[in-house]
């Protein structure tokens, strides 16, 4: 895979290819990931439950409007056919079981249960049914009083069929009072309170409630209180019913499944704009602010004017620090020196250049964009700051900005090779591949010692699906550079793209004993070979044992623990995955990154709670994972 494959991978030429990568296995293989899952039994369904829902429709456009309970018809046998928007039951007008549908409620059709031998009591016509109260009706024997159930339950479908919601659940509360432990008509009284205007979901959680306190398999009762939650914007409990309700029904409902994917976005969403609110900002990992400096190619430090200042000879410093790879030492530096002053406009304006970098990397975009501004206003040739001001704005999801600003450069320099290797970074990830391969070209041409302008056209090729000079183009770089890890490392990836899993592990190890004589090494190829021998051999132990290495070199290597992650849950080792999850949550440097890490995190941790709720389930997943297959 490309060292860039989305925008946020504008700052980091190597870590989301294999993140990204972590998740396209899952999503591609899941029904063997189901199945590795099932043997285990216990908590196995973690990967089968959110394998299968993760490949439905986007959760933005799909609802689950058919509402609960809606795929099994109701007493008019007539389906369901109004959608709802993107958040669920919140909306009372659109998103309920509809009040205003023609058809037909979404009522429970099983019968209380029966002998099939009630009578009614002597004396008491069936009309007067109604009459009597609840201490009459008690006194009547059982069979009678199952017949008296049965009738207001078909008065209450009656009015519930004409809208009239408020008559429909005070027949139902009269079902109840002869037949206290009967779920449906919990269920139905449910029904009857989300498609009031406004709709009541306190009190259909309630009701729903005591039906699966009664049953707790009632599907349309789990998927009514899940609408209801969603309602009232408990998400993690509206989660854990559509979770159970997805399983129960064996994955089979489309709607049940593209609500889990709708409250999970909306879940993490909210709880990654929360988190990202409260959270100091940090460097992120070595091997993520490594491989964001190596997209550079070096320049010499600026002069110092002849009677320079603290703050000029602090700035040294942290430019010393930045190639000796002291990154923490680096901030703290640069960030001395503008507190202390920088006496000449190119010094501060190459204050401004990293400390705005070191902004970006932590993920504080706004002060980062008035940084590099600010340096490119004290110095307007200053291209980096200009390329780097192109990568903001490709972070806030403006990529005509971005191109403005790569264009400008070009005016102010056009000799500069980063210039077009970056250009091609965004056209790569905005999959123009020819056009940055011709940029990859001209970037190279200007200066052919940078590798990896030969690694991403090599890559853009790969893209192309011109297979064979993609190929030739790696083994030209191979040969070019044979002390540097990146074209073994990559080379390997797209071996493995292929399948092609004991060369792209030769390409590996060549490449973990290139960065054997950095101090620290990158630990990518690590992680990327831990991958490989899963795929090839499923030997999870090989794998576990090489992302575990990479992290004893750098803590918090984003792709080794998101691998660990994936790992955990094909063994079912639900609990280390939910650990893993956290930490790839504390590690994530930007919001959409905390999005989906937390996406993982609350999917895992619903399915804990649905084996701890259902422990007989365990059991099942054989055959729900060998129905998959099917």
């Amino acid at each position: 895979m490309a060292p860039l494959d989305n925008p946020s991978a504008v700052v980091d030429n190597a870590p989301p290819s294999i993140l990204e990568r972590v998740g396209d296995f899952v999503s591609e293989h899941k029904k063997a990931i189901v199945i590795a899952a099932a043997a285990a039994a216990v908590a196995g369904v973690g990967v089968a439950y959110y394998a299968s829902t993760s490949s439905t429709s986007s959760s933005s456009s799909t609802s689950s409007s058919k509402k609960a309970g809606s795929e099994q018809g109701s007493e008019t046998g007539k389906p369901k056919k109004k959608k709802t928007g993107s958040r669920g039951a919140k909306k009372s007008g659109k998103d309920k079981e509809k009040k205003g549908s023609a058809d037909g409620p979404i009522l429970e059709e099983r019968k209380p249960k029966t002998d099939g031998k009630a009578t009614v009591e002597e004396g008491v016509a069936e009309e007067d049914y109604e009459t009597l109260t609840a201490e009459q009706v008690l006194a009547l024997p059982e069979e009678t009083r199952t017949k008296i159930a049965s009738s207001f339950k078909a008065k209450g479908n009656a009015a519930y069929q004409a809208r009239d919601f408020t008559s429909a659940a005070g027949l139902y509360t009269r079902a109840l009072q002869v037949a206290p432990r009967e779920p449906v008509f919990y269920s139905n009284r449910a029904a009857c309170y989300i498609n009031m205007t406004p709709p009541n979901y306190e009190l259909v959680v309630q009701d729903c409630d005591a039906a699966l306190k009664l049953d707790p398999k009632y599907l349309k009762a789990l998927n009514r209180r899940a609408l209801a939650l969603e309602g009232l914007q408990k998400w993690e409990e509206a989660l854990r019913d559509f979770t159970a309700a997805t399983i129960l029904d064996r994955f089979q409902n489309q709607s049940t499944s593209s609500a889990v994917e709708r409250v999970l976005k909306v879940l993490s969403t909210e709880k990654a704009h929360e988190i990202m609110k409260g959270r100091e900002p940090r460097l992120p990992s070595y091997t993520f602010i490594s491989a964001y400096f190596a997209a550079f190619r070096p320049r010499a430090h600026p002069a110092l004017p002849e009677n320079s200042t603290t703050g000029d000879e602090t700035l040294l410093l942290a430019l010393q620090a930045l190639d000796a790879a002291d990154y923490a030492h680096a901030v703290t530096l640069v960030n001395e020196a503008l507190e202390q002053g920088v006496s000449w406009d190119a010094g501060r304006a190459e204050a401004l250049n990293l400390r705005g970098t070191f902004k970006f990397l932590t993920g504080e975009i706004t002060g980062a964009k008035a940084d590099l501004e600010e340096s490119v206003r004290l110095v307007p040739d200053f291209t980096q700051s200009l390329v780097k001001i192109a990568s903001v704005h490709m972070e806030q999801g403006d990529p005509q900005k971005a191109f403005e600003c790569f264009e400008k450069a070009v005016q102010c320099n056009s000799k500069d090779p980063d210039i077009y290797y970056h250009r091609g970074q965004v056209l790569f990830i905005m999959n123009e591949f020819a056009d940055a391969a011709t940029n990859y070209n001209v970037s190279s041409e200007l200066d052919d010692t940078f590798v990896f302008s030969h690694i991403q056209l090599a890559v853009a090729q790969y893209k192309l699906g011109d297979l064979a000079k993609s190929m030739a183009t790696f083994r030209r770089t191979l040969r070019a550079f044979p002390n540097r890890s990146e074209p073994s490392n990559y080379y390997g990836e797209l071996l493995l793209d292929q399948g092609r899993y004991e060369e792209a592990v030769e390409k590996f190890d060549k490449a973990i004993e290139l960065e054997k004589t950095k101090s620290p090494p990158n630990v990518l190829s690590l992680v990327n070979k831990g991958l490989a021998l899963f795929q090839w051999k499923q030997d999870i132990g090989a794998a576990e044992r090489c992302c575990h290495e990479a992290l004893r070199i750098d803590a918090e290597c984003e792709a080794a623990v998101a691998t660990l992650a994936q790992l955990s849950l094909q063994q079912s080792k639900i609990p280390e995955a939910v650990k893993m999850f956290e930490r790839q949550a504390e590690l994530a440097r930007s919001e959409p990154e905390l999005v989906n890490a937390l996406t993982y995190q609350y999917a895992t941790s619903a399915q804990v709670e649905f084996l701890h709720n259902y422990p007989d389930m365990a059991a099942q997943l054989n055959q729900i994972a060998s129905g998959m297959m099917a």
